[in-house]
This record gives C-alpha cells, sequence and structure tokens, in this order.
C-alpha cells in the first residue's frame, strides 16, 4: 500500500492484489483458464440476452427475470475478471483505492441483486404453477418491474453500506478494530441470504405440493423441467457462498476458490443450465442462428 499524506485518514493510494500462491510458470495457465471462462461468460450471456428482446414469443414474466439474471452476470464477473486476467501478465499487481472503491461497491450490488432476482424468479414459478389461471394478472408488466427494480434497490443500498463500512477503516500497518465491520457484514447477509432462501423454499414446497397432485407424469415431468434450470442456478450460487462462509480463517486459499465459483463460475454456467434445460430457449437460440447464417 502507498502513502499520499499523513492527514489523509487511510493514507493509502492503492493496494497489492496477492491472487493466487502459485509458481510464476502456472500463470501463463490460469490467464488462459480465465481467458476461456469469462469469454464463455460474454458469449453466454450476451447471447441470452439478445434472444430474449428480439423473440416476441419470450416476452413472458419468466424470461424478462432471465434476461435481466443474465445482465448481472455478466456485469458482476466483469468487474472481477478482468482485472485477474491483466494481473497474470502485469509485474505490478496493484490496484487503485478509487478503482478498489468502484470494484467492491459494483461487485456487492451486483452480487445482492442476483440473490434477490432469484428469489422474484421463484415466487413467478410459484404462481405460474400454483395458480396458473391468474398468472397474467398477479404478474402484470407493471409488479415485474417493481420486482426486479426493488433487487436493484436492495442490492444497492447493500453495497453503500459494505463499501462505507470498509472504506471507513483504517489501512495503515495499525489496522482498525475489525470487530463492528464483521458484526454489520454478519448482519447484512443474515438479513439478504436468509430471506430470499426462505422465498425460495417456501415456493418450491408449494410447487411441489401442487406438482405432486397431478395425476399425468407427462404433466409432472413438464411441470419439473420449468423449475429444474432455476434450482440448478440457486443450487451452484448459494452452495458456494455457504461453502466459502464455512471455511475457517486459517484457509484464505481454499476461501479464493469458493469465491470463484460464485464470481466466475455461476455467471458462465447460468446460460448453459437454461439453455441445456429449457425447451423454448434451445428452439429459441437455434432460429437465432439460423437467423444469422
Amino acid at each position: 500500500m502507498g502513502d499520499r499524506e499523513t492527514s489523509n485518514h487511510s493514507g493509502v493510494t492503492d493496494f497489492i492484489l496477492v491472487g493466487f500462491r502459485v509458481r510464476p510458470e502456472l500463470h501463463t495457465l490460469l490467464f488462459l483458464l480465465f481467458l476461456l471462462v469469462y469469454t464463455m461468460i460474454l458469449l453466454g450471456n450476451v447471447g441470452m440476452m439478445a434472444v430474449i428482446m428480439t423473440d416476441p414469443q419470450l416476452k413472458t414474466p419468466m424470461y424478462f427475470f432471465l434476461g435481466n439474471l443474465s445482465f448481472v452476470d455478466l456485469f458482476y464477473s466483469s468487474v472481477i475478471a478482468p482485472k485477474a486476467i491483466v494481473n497474470f501478465w502485469s509485474e505490478s499487481k496493484t490496484i487503485s483505492l478509487a478503482g478498489c472503491v468502484t470494484q467492491l461497491f459494483l461487485f456487492a450490488l451486483f452480487i445482492v441483486t442476483e440473490g434477490f432476482l432469484l428469489a422474484v424468479m421463484a415466487y413467478d414459478r410459484f404462481i405460474a404453477i400454483c395458480n396458473p389461471l391468474l398468472y397474467s394478472v398477479h404478474m402484470s408488466t407493471r409488479l415485474c418491474t417493481q420486482l426486479v427494480a426493488g433487487s436493484y434497490f436492495c442490492g444497492c443500498i447493500s453495497s453503500i453500506l459494505q463499501t462505507s463500512m470498509t472504506f471507513t477503516l483504517s489501512f495503515r500497518i495499525s489496522c482498525s478494530d475489525l470487530y463492528v465491520h464483521r458484526m454489520v457484514s454478519f448482519f447484512l447477509c443474515i438479513i439478504i441470504i436468509f430471506p430470499t432462501i426462505i422465498v425460495i423454499v417456501v415456493s418450491y414446497v408449494y410447487i411441489v405440493s401442487t406438482v405432486l397432485k397431478i395425476r399425468s407424469a407427462e404433466g409432472r415431468k413438464k411441470v419439473f423441467s420449468t423449475c429444474s434450470s432455476h434450482l440448478g442456478v440457486v443450487s451452484v450460487l448459494y452452495g458456494a457462498i455457504i461453502f466459502m462462509y464455512f471455511i475457517p480463517d486459517g484457509y484464505p486459499e481454499l476461501s479464493k476458490v469458493a469465491s470463484l465459483c460464485y464470481t466466475l463460475v455461476t455467471p458462465m454456467l447460468n446460460p448453459l443450465i437454461y439453455s441445456l434445460r429449457n425447451r423454448d430457449v434451445k428452439e429459441e437460440i437455434y432460429k437465432f442462428l439460423c437467423k444469422g447464417k
């Protein structure tokens, strides 16, 4: 960390990014791996948004939420991946104070927004399956817009709190007491993660109970197929986050690997999960690709 002036409270001009503690000869391999993953993220999520926006048959609440999920995946991975890729080649593995603040703010904004979007998508599936006759009434365009805007709002509030708490600390060698900061972060996680998980779990309890009442095996299979994609995305994201919080403090490298799962792996897998498990999306992607020929 560099000092700019002693009168500055933090006195920091930049931070050193430690990254993965691996041998230098592995940096090229990691560079190529990260570049490949980020390329797949770009192609998958941009392609998903393009298909949803251009095809009139996908102008439904479910695909409106899916389009926003792809947008969020694209941007929060873009906050982290390009800098990580550059650092594998750069001699100076630093980030400016302003860059660090911006990176933390945007990442917290989009990752929290994604959690709320997944809860909204679970609620959408609950209405579609448990109250299909009233679906178009309940899930109006206005309500869908409000739910998405609310997700971004919650992400923004959480991001402001986390960023402001982090950068009021002193980053000198004699660092600030982190107890209050850790407690605030812990309660923020509880406020964010628990309600979204509860909404998802309760929605799927009702969905499962409704599906089990369907006598036709084909009907049950069709309904479950519409939910399997969403459950797959939820499992990957929350599984990685919960795993990271259970890792002991003495294993920082393991924490980095876990954070990669929801930073890069989840945004890469989400378009694949939805395109492979959703027949409508597969058909529209095929039509979209055929138009381009």
